[in-house]
């Protein structure tokens, strides 16, 4: 007598999930402190680099130390890109209302994300950004304030990155975000293929120019697209 198998074959879907866990981890490339969001990590540069076919040089940022990362804000994709192209963990600066967005805020607490008030003080905002660049993280933010695109009028940059610049002498490291297809759109834009690319520059350093120039400088960095 024949004794039965005491294993059943691997069903594929498991097989598939296995192999796809892998690649996540295979992906990921920066420490956030917890082995979930590392593969979360690992899927979102899986997911910009071939979903939104992401084209970047390497991030300039400095491999520890307190940075300030900058960019110009043209869709609800801007941050994943953004993380897709760090090596380092990112604190975002983000409006409250996104902040409180119903059934994410709980991800955007454990990244690290900072909420601010757009209608109200920003002080509580720009006080938590200078500890975590007093801690040597790296903050992140849309200087904008908010979504805004090439074609529209031009707007002047929001004075709290000069502030934050001036009170930690960060160096600023300001990025380009170009290939978006969902420009203008928030969630939507997650959703639509697109061919991004990220274009990064040297730092800039606000003891170098004052607040005036500083600014101008960088909206024609993060405004004009350069070849």
């Amino acid at each position: 007598m024949v004794e039965p198998a005491w294993w059943w074959p691997v069903p594929p879907a498991a097989v598939a999930l296995v192999w796809f866990v892998r690649r996540c981890r295979a992906a990921n490339h920066t420490d956030w402190g917890a082995a979930w969001i590392n593969y979360l990590d690992g899927f979102n540069r899986i997911f910009c680099r071939r979903f939104h076919r992401l084209r970047h040089e390497p991030l300039p940022l400095p491999e520890r130390g307190a940075a300030l990362l900058v960019s110009n804000h043209i869709s609800g994709l801007d941050p994943l890109l953004l993380f897709a192209a760090s090596r380092r963990p990112l604190r975002f600066v983000i409006a409250r209302e996104e902040y409180e967005r119903w059934g994410f805020t709980w991800l955007f607490r454990a990244v690290g994300c900072i909420p601010i008030e757009r209608s109200r003080n920003p002080r509580a905002a720009l006080l938590a950004a200078c500890q975590a660049l007093a801690a040597g993280e790296v903050v992140a933010l849309f200087p904008h304030g908010g979504i805004h695109l090439d074609h529209e009028p031009r707007q002047a940059l929001k004075r709290g990155v000069a502030w934050l610049a001036e009170a930690t002498r960060a160096p600023v490291f300001p990025v380009r975000i170009d290939g978006v297809r969902g420009q203008g759109l928030t969630l939507a834009a997650v959703f639509l293929p697109s061919r991004t690319r990220l274009q990064s520059f040297q730092p800039l350093y606000l003891q170098d120019h004052g607040p005036a120039v500083f600014l101008e400088q960088l909206q024609q960095l993060l405004t004009e697209a350069v070849e």
